[in-house]
Protein backbone atom coordinates (compact mmCIF):
# COMPACT_ATOMS: atom_id res chain seq x y z
CA UNK A 1 0.00 0.00 0.00
CA UNK A 2 1.26 3.46 -0.91
CA UNK A 3 0.97 6.05 1.81
CA UNK A 4 0.02 9.62 0.91
CA UNK A 5 2.00 12.13 2.94
CA UNK A 6 1.70 15.87 3.24
CA UNK A 7 4.55 17.89 1.79
CA UNK A 8 5.82 19.04 5.16
CA UNK A 9 6.17 15.59 6.69
CA UNK A 10 9.54 14.71 5.17
CA UNK A 11 11.57 11.54 5.63
CA UNK A 12 15.02 10.83 6.98
CA UNK A 13 15.61 8.15 4.37
CA UNK A 14 16.67 8.76 0.81
CA UNK A 15 13.71 8.84 -1.60
CA UNK A 16 15.33 6.11 -3.71
CA UNK A 17 16.58 4.03 -0.79
CA UNK A 18 15.52 0.36 -1.14
CA UNK A 19 14.69 0.19 2.57
CA UNK A 20 12.29 3.16 2.52
CA UNK A 21 8.53 2.59 2.45
CA UNK A 22 6.77 3.32 -0.87
CA UNK A 23 5.15 6.73 -0.73
CA UNK A 24 3.55 9.32 -2.98
CA UNK A 25 3.34 12.85 -1.60
CA UNK A 26 1.46 15.56 -3.55
CA UNK A 27 0.96 19.21 -2.63
CA UNK A 28 -0.98 21.92 -4.44
CA UNK A 29 0.54 25.30 -3.56
CA UNK A 30 1.22 28.88 -4.66
CA UNK A 31 -1.89 29.97 -6.59
CA UNK A 32 -1.04 32.74 -9.06
CA UNK A 33 -3.37 34.77 -11.28
CA UNK A 34 -2.35 34.82 -14.94
CA UNK A 35 -3.84 36.63 -17.92
CA UNK A 36 -6.34 39.45 -18.07
CA UNK A 37 -10.06 39.88 -18.62
CA UNK A 38 -12.08 36.83 -19.64
CA UNK A 39 -8.87 34.88 -20.27
CA UNK A 40 -7.59 35.30 -16.71
CA UNK A 41 -7.11 32.13 -14.68
CA UNK A 42 -5.34 30.79 -11.60
CA UNK A 43 -2.33 28.49 -11.90
CA UNK A 44 -1.02 26.23 -9.13
CA UNK A 45 2.29 24.59 -8.35
CA UNK A 46 1.83 20.84 -7.98
CA UNK A 47 4.74 19.30 -6.10
CA UNK A 48 5.18 15.53 -6.20
CA UNK A 49 7.62 13.63 -3.98
CA UNK A 50 7.87 9.87 -4.36
CA UNK A 51 10.18 6.88 -4.39
CA UNK A 52 8.05 4.86 -6.80
CA UNK A 53 10.11 3.48 -9.72
CA UNK A 54 7.49 4.35 -12.36
CA UNK A 55 8.00 8.06 -11.71
CA UNK A 56 10.79 10.09 -13.31
CA UNK A 57 12.54 11.09 -10.11
CA UNK A 58 12.18 11.75 -6.38
CA UNK A 59 10.65 15.20 -6.90
CA UNK A 60 8.78 16.94 -9.69
CA UNK A 61 7.21 20.41 -9.80
CA UNK A 62 4.68 21.28 -12.51
CA UNK A 63 2.26 24.13 -13.13
CA UNK A 64 -1.41 23.24 -13.44
CA UNK A 65 -4.68 25.14 -13.75
CA UNK A 66 -8.22 24.16 -12.82
CA UNK A 67 -9.03 22.79 -16.28
CA UNK A 68 -6.09 20.37 -15.94
CA UNK A 69 -7.63 18.95 -12.77
CA UNK A 70 -10.91 18.61 -14.67
CA UNK A 71 -9.03 16.72 -17.41
CA UNK A 72 -7.61 14.29 -14.83
CA UNK A 73 -10.99 13.61 -13.25
CA UNK A 74 -12.69 13.12 -16.61
CA UNK A 75 -10.02 10.66 -17.72
CA UNK A 76 -10.27 8.66 -14.51
CA UNK A 77 -14.08 8.64 -14.66
CA UNK A 78 -13.91 7.36 -18.23
CA UNK A 79 -11.36 4.61 -17.57
CA UNK A 80 -12.22 3.41 -14.04
CA UNK A 81 -15.87 2.45 -14.32
CA UNK A 82 -17.54 1.54 -11.06
CA UNK A 83 -14.89 3.24 -8.91
CA UNK A 84 -15.74 6.31 -6.86
CA UNK A 85 -13.79 9.22 -8.35
CA UNK A 86 -13.14 12.01 -5.82
CA UNK A 87 -15.08 15.22 -6.53
CA UNK A 88 -13.65 18.52 -7.68
CA UNK A 89 -14.54 21.89 -6.17
CA UNK A 90 -17.12 23.71 -8.27
CA UNK A 91 -16.39 26.76 -10.38
CA UNK A 92 -17.41 30.14 -8.98
CA UNK A 93 -20.79 31.18 -10.36
CA UNK A 94 -20.14 34.85 -9.56
CA UNK A 95 -17.37 36.50 -11.56
CA UNK A 96 -16.41 39.03 -8.88
CA UNK A 97 -15.71 36.24 -6.33
CA UNK A 98 -13.69 34.16 -8.79
CA UNK A 99 -10.39 35.82 -7.92
CA UNK A 100 -11.04 36.71 -4.29
CA UNK A 101 -8.32 35.59 -1.89
CA UNK A 102 -10.79 33.54 0.16
CA UNK A 103 -12.18 31.67 -2.86
CA UNK A 104 -8.71 30.98 -4.30
CA UNK A 105 -7.46 29.56 -0.99
CA UNK A 106 -10.56 27.38 -0.54
CA UNK A 107 -10.17 26.03 -4.08
CA UNK A 108 -6.45 25.37 -3.53
CA UNK A 109 -7.21 23.34 -0.42
CA UNK A 110 -9.99 21.43 -2.22
CA UNK A 111 -7.72 20.65 -5.18
CA UNK A 112 -5.02 19.46 -2.79
CA UNK A 113 -7.53 17.11 -1.14
CA UNK A 114 -8.75 15.94 -4.56
CA UNK A 115 -5.36 14.92 -5.92
CA UNK A 116 -4.26 13.32 -2.63
CA UNK A 117 -7.41 11.22 -2.51
CA UNK A 118 -6.52 9.90 -5.95
CA UNK A 119 -2.88 9.35 -4.99
CA UNK A 120 -3.93 7.32 -1.93
CA UNK A 121 -6.40 5.10 -3.81
CA UNK A 122 -4.97 1.63 -4.46
CA UNK A 123 -6.23 1.49 -8.07
CA UNK A 124 -6.37 5.14 -9.12
CA UNK A 125 -2.77 5.71 -8.01
CA UNK A 126 -1.67 3.25 -10.72
CA UNK A 127 -3.22 5.36 -13.46
CA UNK A 128 -1.02 6.51 -16.30
CA UNK A 129 -3.10 9.68 -16.48
CA UNK A 130 -2.21 10.50 -12.87
CA UNK A 131 1.49 10.12 -13.68
CA UNK A 132 1.02 12.35 -16.74
CA UNK A 133 -0.77 14.94 -14.64
CA UNK A 134 1.96 14.94 -11.97
CA UNK A 135 4.98 14.87 -14.28
CA UNK A 136 4.26 16.01 -17.84
CA UNK A 137 5.06 19.48 -19.09
CA UNK A 138 2.11 21.81 -19.57
CA UNK A 139 2.20 21.43 -23.35
CA UNK A 140 1.77 17.65 -23.07
CA UNK A 141 -1.27 18.05 -20.81
CA UNK A 142 -2.63 20.60 -23.27
CA UNK A 143 -2.29 18.21 -26.23
CA UNK A 144 -3.68 15.24 -24.28
CA UNK A 145 -6.88 17.19 -23.59
CA UNK A 146 -7.72 16.82 -27.27
CA UNK A 147 -8.31 13.62 -29.19
CA UNK A 148 -6.36 12.64 -32.31
CA UNK A 149 -9.43 13.52 -34.39
CA UNK A 150 -9.43 17.01 -32.89
CA UNK A 151 -5.80 17.55 -33.84
CA UNK A 152 -6.29 16.21 -37.38
CA UNK A 153 -9.34 18.41 -37.87
CA UNK A 154 -7.48 21.57 -36.88
CA UNK A 155 -4.28 20.73 -38.73
CA UNK A 156 -6.09 19.85 -41.97
CA UNK A 157 -8.23 22.99 -41.98
CA UNK A 158 -5.51 25.47 -41.02
CA UNK A 159 -1.77 25.80 -40.81
CA UNK A 160 0.01 24.79 -37.63
CA UNK A 161 0.29 28.30 -36.24
CA UNK A 162 -3.34 29.29 -36.75
CA UNK A 163 -4.46 25.87 -35.49
CA UNK A 164 -2.56 26.39 -32.26
CA UNK A 165 -4.15 29.84 -31.89
CA UNK A 166 -7.62 28.45 -32.53
CA UNK A 167 -7.16 25.63 -30.01
CA UNK A 168 -5.83 28.10 -27.44
CA UNK A 169 -8.96 30.21 -27.83
CA UNK A 170 -11.16 27.15 -27.51
CA UNK A 171 -9.39 26.19 -24.32
CA UNK A 172 -10.79 29.27 -22.59
CA UNK A 173 -14.35 28.59 -23.74
CA UNK A 174 -16.54 26.98 -21.11
CA UNK A 175 -19.55 26.21 -23.26
CA UNK A 176 -20.50 25.86 -26.91
CA UNK A 177 -20.41 23.30 -29.66
CA UNK A 178 -16.61 23.06 -29.65
CA UNK A 179 -16.75 21.72 -26.11
CA UNK A 180 -17.83 18.39 -27.59
CA UNK A 181 -15.37 16.18 -29.42
CA UNK A 182 -16.12 14.29 -32.65
CA UNK A 183 -16.42 11.08 -30.64
CA UNK A 184 -19.14 12.75 -28.56
CA UNK A 185 -21.15 13.55 -31.68
CA UNK A 186 -20.79 9.96 -32.89
CA UNK A 187 -22.08 8.71 -29.56
CA UNK A 188 -25.04 11.11 -29.73
CA UNK A 189 -25.83 9.83 -33.24
CA UNK A 190 -25.67 6.20 -32.06
CA UNK A 191 -27.95 6.95 -29.11
CA UNK A 192 -30.52 8.63 -31.35
CA UNK A 193 -30.28 5.76 -33.86
CA UNK A 194 -30.80 3.22 -31.06
CA UNK A 195 -33.84 5.08 -29.73
CA UNK A 196 -35.38 5.30 -33.22
CA UNK A 197 -34.76 1.59 -33.78
CA UNK A 198 -36.45 0.77 -30.45
CA UNK A 199 -39.53 2.78 -31.42
CA UNK A 200 -39.75 1.27 -34.93
CA UNK A 201 -39.19 -2.31 -33.79
CA UNK A 202 -41.39 -1.92 -30.73
CA UNK A 203 -38.72 -3.10 -28.32
CA UNK A 204 -39.46 -2.80 -24.64
CA UNK A 205 -36.97 -0.96 -22.51
CA UNK A 206 -35.01 -3.27 -20.20
CA UNK A 207 -36.24 -3.33 -16.65
CA UNK A 208 -34.11 -1.63 -14.04
CA UNK A 209 -31.98 -3.66 -11.70
CA UNK A 210 -34.02 -5.18 -8.90
CA UNK A 211 -31.56 -5.89 -6.13
CA UNK A 212 -33.12 -5.03 -2.74
CA UNK A 213 -29.80 -4.31 -1.05
CA UNK A 214 -28.62 -2.15 -3.96
CA UNK A 215 -31.94 -0.27 -4.13
CA UNK A 216 -31.77 0.37 -0.39
CA UNK A 217 -28.24 1.76 -0.71
CA UNK A 218 -29.23 3.91 -3.67
CA UNK A 219 -32.22 5.31 -1.78
CA UNK A 220 -29.96 6.08 1.20
CA UNK A 221 -27.49 7.96 -1.04
CA UNK A 222 -30.26 10.06 -2.60
CA UNK A 223 -31.75 10.89 0.78
CA UNK A 224 -28.32 11.68 2.20
CA UNK A 225 -27.71 14.17 -0.60
CA UNK A 226 -30.96 15.98 0.21
CA UNK A 227 -30.14 16.20 3.92
CA UNK A 228 -26.57 17.33 3.32
CA UNK A 229 -27.67 19.94 0.79
CA UNK A 230 -30.19 21.31 3.28
CA UNK A 231 -27.57 21.41 6.04
CA UNK A 232 -25.16 23.16 3.68
CA UNK A 233 -27.78 25.84 2.92
CA UNK A 234 -28.22 26.53 6.64
CA UNK A 235 -24.44 26.68 7.07
CA UNK A 236 -24.22 29.18 4.20
CA UNK A 237 -26.88 31.38 5.78
CA UNK A 238 -25.12 31.23 9.15
CA UNK A 239 -21.77 32.25 7.64
CA UNK A 240 -23.42 34.99 5.61
CA UNK A 241 -25.18 36.35 8.71
CA UNK A 242 -21.89 36.50 10.64
CA UNK A 243 -20.17 38.30 7.77
CA UNK A 244 -22.97 40.83 7.36
CA UNK A 245 -23.17 41.49 11.10
CA UNK A 246 -19.40 41.91 11.26
CA UNK A 247 -19.45 44.35 8.34
CA UNK A 248 -22.33 46.33 9.90
CA UNK A 249 -20.44 46.61 13.20
CA UNK A 250 -17.35 47.75 11.32
CA UNK A 251 -19.31 50.48 9.53
CA UNK A 252 -21.00 51.49 12.77
CA UNK A 253 -17.64 51.64 14.54
CA UNK A 254 -16.16 53.95 11.90
CA UNK A 255 -19.21 56.21 12.08
CA UNK A 256 -19.05 56.32 15.88
CA UNK A 257 -15.37 57.26 15.83
CA UNK A 258 -16.03 60.04 13.33
CA UNK A 259 -18.88 61.31 15.49
CA UNK A 260 -16.61 61.20 18.54
CA UNK A 261 -14.06 63.35 16.76
CA UNK A 262 -16.73 66.01 16.20
CA UNK A 263 -18.09 66.12 19.76
CA UNK A 264 -16.71 67.50 23.01
CA UNK A 265 -14.20 65.83 25.29
CA UNK A 266 -16.49 63.65 27.41
CA UNK A 267 -19.11 62.74 24.79
CA UNK A 268 -16.50 62.47 22.05
CA UNK A 269 -14.42 60.06 24.11
CA UNK A 270 -17.49 57.89 24.72
CA UNK A 271 -18.32 57.71 21.02
CA UNK A 272 -14.70 56.95 20.15
CA UNK A 273 -14.56 54.12 22.67
CA UNK A 274 -17.87 52.79 21.32
CA UNK A 275 -16.39 52.85 17.82
CA UNK A 276 -13.27 50.99 18.91
CA UNK A 277 -15.33 48.33 20.71
CA UNK A 278 -17.57 47.92 17.66
CA UNK A 279 -14.60 47.45 15.33
CA UNK A 280 -13.03 44.95 17.75
CA UNK A 281 -16.28 42.98 17.86
CA UNK A 282 -16.48 43.21 14.06
CA UNK A 283 -13.03 41.61 13.68
CA UNK A 284 -14.04 38.84 16.09
CA UNK A 285 -17.23 38.12 14.11
CA UNK A 286 -15.32 38.07 10.82
CA UNK A 287 -12.89 35.53 12.27
CA UNK A 288 -15.78 33.41 13.53
CA UNK A 289 -17.39 33.61 10.09
CA UNK A 290 -14.17 32.37 8.49
CA UNK A 291 -13.90 29.52 10.98
CA UNK A 292 -17.52 28.54 10.32
CA UNK A 293 -16.82 28.64 6.61
CA UNK A 294 -13.73 26.42 6.74
CA UNK A 295 -14.84 24.04 9.52
CA UNK A 296 -18.58 23.78 8.86
CA UNK A 297 -19.78 24.99 5.45
CA UNK A 298 -16.86 23.79 3.31
CA UNK A 299 -16.82 20.23 4.76
CA UNK A 300 -20.56 20.00 4.12
CA UNK A 301 -20.04 21.16 0.54
CA UNK A 302 -17.34 18.52 0.15
CA UNK A 303 -19.74 15.85 1.45
CA UNK A 304 -22.37 16.99 -1.06
CA UNK A 305 -19.86 16.79 -3.90
CA UNK A 306 -18.77 13.34 -2.73
CA UNK A 307 -22.36 12.08 -2.73
CA UNK A 308 -22.86 13.53 -6.21
CA UNK A 309 -19.80 11.61 -7.39
CA UNK A 310 -21.24 8.45 -5.86
CA UNK A 311 -24.50 9.13 -7.73
CA UNK A 312 -22.50 9.43 -10.96
CA UNK A 313 -20.97 6.01 -10.24
CA UNK A 314 -24.46 4.63 -9.60
CA UNK A 315 -25.61 6.08 -12.92
CA UNK A 316 -22.70 4.35 -14.66
CA UNK A 317 -23.73 1.06 -13.04
CA UNK A 318 -27.31 1.55 -14.23
CA UNK A 319 -26.05 2.30 -17.74
CA UNK A 320 -23.88 -0.83 -17.72
CA UNK A 321 -26.86 -2.90 -16.55
CA UNK A 322 -29.00 -1.44 -19.35
CA UNK A 323 -26.34 -2.28 -21.92
CA UNK A 324 -26.10 -5.80 -20.53
CA UNK A 325 -29.88 -6.22 -20.91
CA UNK A 326 -29.76 -4.90 -24.47
CA UNK A 327 -26.92 -7.28 -25.39
CA UNK A 328 -28.77 -10.20 -23.79
CA UNK A 329 -31.85 -9.28 -25.81
CA UNK A 330 -29.78 -9.07 -28.99
CA UNK A 331 -28.26 -12.49 -28.34
CA UNK A 332 -31.71 -13.94 -27.69
CA UNK A 333 -33.03 -12.52 -30.99
CA UNK A 334 -30.04 -13.90 -32.89
CA UNK A 335 -30.54 -17.31 -31.32
CA UNK A 336 -34.20 -17.27 -32.39
CA UNK A 337 -33.25 -16.23 -35.93
CA UNK A 338 -30.59 -18.92 -36.07
CA UNK A 339 -33.09 -21.52 -34.85
CA UNK A 340 -35.63 -20.41 -37.47
CA UNK A 341 -32.97 -20.57 -40.17
CA UNK A 342 -32.00 -24.08 -39.13
CA UNK A 343 -35.65 -25.18 -39.28
CA UNK A 344 -36.02 -23.60 -42.70
CA UNK A 345 -33.07 -25.48 -44.20
CA UNK A 346 -33.74 -28.78 -42.42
Amino acid sequence: MITTLRSGSGSAQSPRSPSSQPYLSVSVTDPVKLGNGVQAYISYRVITKTNLPEYQGPEKIVIRRYSDFVWLRDRLFEKFKGIFIPPLPEKSAVEKFRFSAEFIEMRRQALDVFVNRIASHLELQQSEDLRTFLQADEEVIYLKSYSILDLIFFLVNADVFSAAQTMERLRFQETGIFKKKPTDFMQIFKDVQSKVSDVVLGKEKPVEESNPEYEKLKHYVFELENHLAEAQKHAYRLVKRHKELGQSLSDFGKAAKLLGACEGDSLGKTFSELGVKSETLSIKLQKEAHQLLMNFEEPLKDYVRAVQSIKATIAERANAFRQQCELAETIKLKEINLYDSCLLFS
